[in-house]
């Protein structure tokens, strides 16, 4: 048994066939590494200091799937360009890909802290480790840990009724399971 190289694929040959044919036990495809798509996005980064990195997944097939975010709106043009400078760094004669370059959608769900710094002040859902949903503003966010502030209605100590009360509540980033911001389309 001998390997060789072609299409950038090994190949493993194994036995004859009954014409005499070698004929190919297994082979692997050489994959594009995320390192290398990870590098290539930091240098493009360095001229786009306002842009970040969401999500980075590379697929069966080499189809590259990146989601960008911003400290400010991420436009049209911002994903070309990152688009392009990865895209021209790589070879596509030594490995064929494809890449999706995508800004991470309003209604997308916050995965990284910096994201919670862009939405500082606005109306978060969120989703606690312990399946307590919460829908809140959020007031402050650090480098470890997020604050909520809402206001909720509660039984009054004393007699009937209800008053409402301001709650607040420390969450730390893996203590969140999801967190997305509520959309408000009735703002005046």
């Amino acid at each position: 048994m001998f390997f060789y190289l072609k299409n950038n694929c090994i190949f493993a040959t194994g036995k004859k066939n009954d014409e005499g044919t070698t004929v190919p036990s297994f082979y692997t495809v050489m994959a594009i590494e995320k390192e290398l798509i990870l590098e290539l996005i930091d240098k493009a980064l360095e001229t786009h200091d306002h842009l970040y990195v969401v999500d980075l997944e590379i697929l069966p097939g080499s189809q590259i799937q990146l989601t960008i975010d911003g400290d400010k709106d991420v436009s049209i043009q911002d994903c070309i360009n990152l688009s392009r400078a990865i895209e021209h760094n790589l070879d596509r004669e030594e490995e064929d890909f494809s890449l999706d370059v995508a800004s991470a959608g309003a209604t997308s769900p916050i995965r990284i802290p910096r994201q919670y710094r862009k939405n500082l002040n606005r109306k978060l859902e969120v989703l606690t480790s312990e399946d307590e949903e919460i829908k809140a503003d959020l007031i402050e966010v650090t480098d470890s840990s997020i604050k909520l502030q809402w206001k909720q209605r509660e039984p009054k100590p004393v007699g009937k009724g209800k008053r409402t009360v301001q709650k607040e509540k420390e969450l730390l980033f893996d203590q969140i399971k999801k967190a997305k911001v509520m959309i408000n389309f009735n703002k005046k």
